[in-house]
């Protein structure tokens, strides 16, 4: 629980950094409300996970928070918002533009991950927040919590706002499913690499380090909490 518990305050965080940073930068006053709104109510949840005494509360608060998050996730695009806008998070199979661009991206996020929790000693399949089943990455998709907001969705929108993607590179299938065009698929990885370059200063560690480097950093964070050589997991946040 105490690992659960700081992996997702760790997201709801990140999240809140996000909301607060397009309401400074967004000039509309309806989107300022509904952004720091939703902030407000993420700092909230943040606090309810404080008195959660199961497993399942804290899930819930996760779960409650995400459908706050990706109900004012509309706000924070600025251009073509009416083909981008998401209808909360779908997945499998997403169901608009925006959800099968995040889903993409979450699966390359998903990837570094279990490679980070591997090169720690660590078994990406054995999670703690969620539960394990046959060829299920659960550790991995604990770790990759807290860096969904500040690397993959603020990916998301830059590609969005600067305009690099636009509607007609997504198809929708038979049944709503959104996909992605190949040469999308491409630019979007040639973003993510570059993203990955980037240096940032570890919010623990106190060091700059490359933006790829964070998932590594934080396994072995980890696995030495695990080990109990520390005495509570510290997420990762950027500002």
């Amino acid at each position: 629980m105490a690992l659960s518990r700081n992996m997702v305050a760790g997201k709801i965080q990140n999240c809140r950094t996000n909301l607060l940073r397009a309401a400074r930068d967004n000039a509309a006053d309806e989107d300022q409300q509904s952004l720091r709104w939703a902030a407000e109510e993420l700092a909230s949840a943040t606090r309810r996970l404080e008195f959660a005494q199961a497993l399942d509360e804290i899930r819930g608060t996760e779960g409650n928070a995400a459908r706050v998050y990706f109900g004012a996730f509309g706000c924070m695009i600025r251009a073509d918002r009416e083909h981008f806008t998401p209808k909360g998070r779908t997945r499998r199979p997403p169901l608009d533009r925006c959800n099968a661009l995040l889903s993409f991206v979450y699966a390359l996020l998903v990837t570094d991950c279990m490679a980070a929790l591997v090169a720690s000693g660590l078994d990406p399949n054995v999670g703690f927040l969620h539960t394990d089943r046959p060829g299920r990455p659960s550790l991995a998709l604990d770790l990759m919590e807290e860096f969904r907001p500040m690397l993959a969705d603020r990916l998301v929108l830059t590609l969005l706002n600067r305009r690099q993607l636009s509607f007609s590179d997504f198809t929708i299938r038979d049944g709503g499913a959104v996909e992605m065009s190949e040469k999308a698929r491409r630019m979007v990885v040639s973003s993510w690499q570059e993203r990955k370059q980037e240096i940032v200063t570890h919010n623990l560690l106190g060091c700059s380090m490359r933006v790829g480097m964070l998932a590594h950093a934080q396994a072995r964070i980890l696995a030495r909490t695990i080990r109990g050589e520390m005495e509570s997991y510290i997420p990762c946040t950027l500002k």
